[in-house]
């Protein structure tokens, strides 16, 4: 079972370190900002990986996610964290890359989410503790699943940012 209780760095509005090493716990409960690192997960044709969380998580258990990540541990960038959350909890090594960063109230408590984007091979060992299934939709398919299926107030308000910065670089 998943416990919360990471150790983290408090952050500042501007994601500028305050010296203070906090759990992530006292974190989420204080509203403290802290750095969260996820990656959105692609295979070669496009399609993007969708999981639902397992049932024992202490955090949205059962819910669909669209992003694989965590918390960013003290003295980690958030592609160090990204990588180490797609091993953790898919098994990959890949070296995702950082696209961009914003304060997330979305969810629990507010956090700066660093959002990477990465390509994945079509094989994972998803850790069940964390993943309950796993699949892969196209981004119509995975449009329609999220008005449809309960997400995580993370993949919503990361996948939409997603979008919208893919569509601006276009």
């Amino acid at each position: 079972m998943c416990v919360v209780d990471e150790l983290v760095e408090r952050v500042d509005d501007q994601d500028r370190g305050l010296g203070m090493t906090v759990s992530r716990r006292q974190a989420v409960r204080e509203g403290w900002l802290h750095r969260v690192a996820v990656t959105v997960c692609r295979d070669e044709r496009g399609r993007i990986l969708v999981h639902r969380r397992s049932e024992q998580l202490s955090r949205f258990p059962g819910l669909y996610e669209v992003v694989v990540g965590g918390a960013v541990d003290v003295g980690e960038s958030y592609e160090q964290a990204a990588a180490r959350e797609l091993a953790e909890e898919l098994g990959i090594r890949v070296l995702p890359r950082l696209l961009f960063t914003f304060i997330n109230r979305s969810g629990l408590s507010p956090h700066w989410l660093g959002v990477h984007e990465a390509v994945v091979p079509d094989t994972v060992a998803a850790d069940p503790d964390e993943v309950a299934w796993h699949g892969r939709l196209t981004e119509p398919e995975l449009r329609s699943a999220l008005l449809e299926w309960r997400f995580t107030p993370d993949s919503h308000e990361a996948f939409s940012r997603y979008l919208a910065f893919r569509t601006a670089r276009s």
